[in-house]
This record gives structure tokens, sequence and C-alpha cells, in this order.
């Protein structure tokens, strides 16, 4: 009966990754890659007493190690210090988001590209889609009506997925659209900067703008969500995760078999290519998993930023600006911490609160 169940959930999520397509090892991988079963796969992977010795005895070794963290919890100066640093750097997230979903933005218009590069449209035949792009792109980098602009990119990102469903590769842009729409641009931006004009007595900006006399009734609204911010983002990035390990790995592992023997990884970790994709979709899961639920976050998201690394320069061909926003998500979320609703804010040292950070100045 347990089989069946594990059968049903594994096939489904493999006819998932079949319909979408969508997976970081898209990007590279050969279109024409047969499918293989995933059930079949896991079974013959795990079937090696090798592989499985391996698969057990690392799970173990992670698992001890954070149940003898969570019961020592060690107070170390270095990381003491390094929470105390970051807790400065909350007011410029709304910098870090911007900077992370505007650049490839920009790329993606001028490329001819819907978020993601496997949803390519064609540049001549689509002008004003092409200045879609670019506008939301070079409006974010200014910071120039950000809320607004991040509502736009939210409401372009859902039609895109109705246009190429293979736009849920780039998930991350959502987290980080939201978070602007409630943070605003930050500083320094153009709002920031238009909005000290607007607001000094005797300026003639002042007398023409009317956008900063509501102001503080739209902060008056937003501040409200504001301490969820870190619960945006980093429930955003574990969900892409999770969806990266579980349904383009381990659901759909022949794309990323064949990924594995392109670039010759056996040679950088000499193991079965089976056991290469288990246990690169397993770590994808697990990082994801405790993202989500908010543990270890910032080892999590530090981890998180390694992998996007290694990812880059272990697959020469992957597109570095699919990956801009992923770094700017991980970023921010290891600045911010897990935030409220999360392991750490429960059982660990209180997270970094963004309304008492993060700077809206919208």
């Amino acid at each position: 009966m347990s089989r069946i169940a594990v059968e049903t959930g594994v096939n489904a999520a493999s006819a998932a990754g079949r319909a979408a397509r969508v997976a970081h090892v898209d990007y590279v991988a050969d279109e024409q890659t047969e499918r293989a079963d995933a059930v079949s796969f896991l079974s013959e992977v795990l079937s090696d007493p090798f592989n499985l010795a391996v698969v057990l005895t690392s799970g173990a070794v992670v698992v001890v190690g954070l149940l003898a963290y969570l019961a020592i919890r060690p107070t170390i100066e270095d990381i003491v210090v390094l929470r105390e640093t970051l807790a400065g750097y909350g007011d410029l997230v709304p910098w870090m988001l911007r900077l992370s979903a505007g650049l490839p933005l920009i790329g993606a218009g001028f490329q001819g590209y819907l978020f993601a590069p496997t949803a390519g449209f064609d540049v001549a035949a689509n002008p004003a889609l092409r200045l879609l792009f670019i506008g939301l792109g070079f409006t974010l980098l200014f910071g120039l009506a950000t809320r607004t602009v991040a509502a736009v990119g939210i409401a372009a990102y859902a039609w895109s997925l109705t246009a190429d469903l293979s736009v849920v590769l780039a998930v991350e842009y959502v987290p980080i659209l939201l978070s602007l729409v409630v943070l605003g641009a930050g500083r320094p931006s153009a709002d920031d900067m238009l909005l000290a004009v607007a607001a000094a007595e005797g300026t003639y900006y002042g007398r023409i703008d009317p956008v900063h006399r509501f102001k503080r009734r739209v902060d008056a609204v937003v501040r409200r969500f504001e301490r969820f911010v870190p619960v945006v983002l980093r429930v955003g990035m574990g969900v892409s995760f999770v969806y990266l390990g579980a349904v383009q790995k381990l659901a759909s592992p022949a794309s990323a078999l064949s990924v594995v023997e392109r670039y010759g990884l056996t040679a950088v970790v000499p193991v079965d290519p089976g056991l290469w994709v288990l246990g690169a979709g397993v770590a994808e899961i697990a990082v994801g998993v405790a993202l989500v639920v908010g543990a270890f976050t910032r080892g999590a998201a530090a981890v998180s930023f390694g992998l996007f690394t290694l990812t880059l320069f272990g697959l020469p061909d992957d597109p570095v600006l699919a990956h801009v926003a992923l770094f700017g998500l991980a970023s921010a979320v290891f600045t911010l911490g897990a935030g409220p609703l999360s392991f750490d804010n429960r059982f660990g040292r209180p997270a970094l609160r963004p309304s008492e950070s993060a700077v809206s100045t919208d």
C-alpha cells in the first residue's frame, strides 16, 4: 500500500515536470532527452549498497549534527557579531531586491524572453513586450514609483504564466516583487530623493506633486505587513528549491543525468551519476524545507548562495542573468533572517524585524 502511494505521488510530480519542463537544468539539458521513470530511477540508485550507505550515512550525520547543535546551543561570538552587523543592513534590503529584479528584467527585455530564458518571444514582432520588460527593469533600478512598478511586474508574471508555463522556473520574482510592494524603494532611490524634495518647505516640486501627500496613508497600511517580508522571501525561495529538487531532479531524472554526463560532474565528485542526481535533489529539498519552516534560515541561505555559485562555475552554459534574482533573494534572506512564523523565531534567537530597519520610501 505504501509503495502504491509513493508511486502515485512521484508519478504525479513527474507528470507536472513533463508538462512544465521547468527547472534550472532545462537551461543546459538536451531538450531531446527521454524521460526516465522516477520510481525505477530511485529503486535502481538505492539498490546499490554503496549508494544506500552514502545516503543513510549522510542523512544521519546531518540530523545528528543539527540535533546536537540544538541541544548544546553554543554561543559563538563570531555569529553574534555577524547578526548584529546584518541588523544594520535591514534598510538596504529594498535596494538589494530592486537590483536583483531590475537587472535580469532588462536582460530579459533585450534578449527576448518572459522572466525565464526558456520562455522566449520574438523581439521584432513584440516591441511593446520588449519595452515593458526593459521599462520594468530600469524603473526598479532607479527606484521610481517602486510599489506601482512591482505590482505591474507581478501582473506581468501572472500573464506570462498563461503564455508559457515554463515561466514557473523564475518563480523567485514573485517573493521579490511582493516584498517591494510592501517595502517600497528604500534608499538610495529616486522615490526617496523626490519625497525629500516634495516634503521640504518652499520647494516648487512639493507644490505640484500630490504623491507625497498620500504617503503617510499608504505607509500606515503597508507597515502592518512589513514584519512578514522575511516570511515571504524565505518561503518563496524555499518553495522554489523544493520544486526544483522534487520535480525536476527526483521525479524527472533523465535531464539531470544528461547534465551530469555532459559536464563530467562525476570527475568532480566520483560517485555514480544516479547518486549525483539523487544527492542534488535531496539537498535542494532539504534546503527548501528548512527555508519554508524557517529553521537555520541564515545557514540555509548561505548554502543556497554557495549552490548557485557552484552551478555557475560548474555549468558554463548556464545563463548568468537567470540567476541574478536568486542571488539577490538569498542575500535578502541571509540579511533579514527567518522573521515571524518560523522555527528560528520560536526556538532560536529572535530574527531581525524589517519594520524596525527597512525603510519604505515609495
